[in-house]
């Protein structure tokens, strides 16, 4: 089944590596108008932390929720709530 999709395979295997490492990853989803972040604890797969170009704060800001502008902007909100939280360390 994975055989047939290289990226679902991909996918599973940076997953395993993760959890196997006892590691917070971030996932990020890209749209053609808006980005999200999350960033997912190890053990239980709950969203610790979250940012999006829909929130009402940064969307004031943009134009485009899906361009480089937006994805700069939510990377660092991602960081700040995950160092408001203590998270320091995050697979990708």
């Amino acid at each position: 089944m994975y055989n047939s999709n290289p990226r679902l395979r991909r996918a599973k295997k940076t997953r395993a590596k993760i959890a196997e490492l006892q590691v917070t990853r971030l996932s990020v989803h890209r749209t053609n108008t808006n980005i999200y972040a999350q960033i997912i604890s190890a053990g239980e797969n709950k969203v610790l932390a979250s940012a999006s170009s829909l929130e009402a704060d940064v969307k004031k800001t943009l134009k485009n929720g899906g361009n480089i502008e937006a994805a700069a902007q939510i990377g660092k909100r991602i960081a700040e709530k995950a160092k408001k939280n203590r998270y320091y360390k995050c697979g990708i």
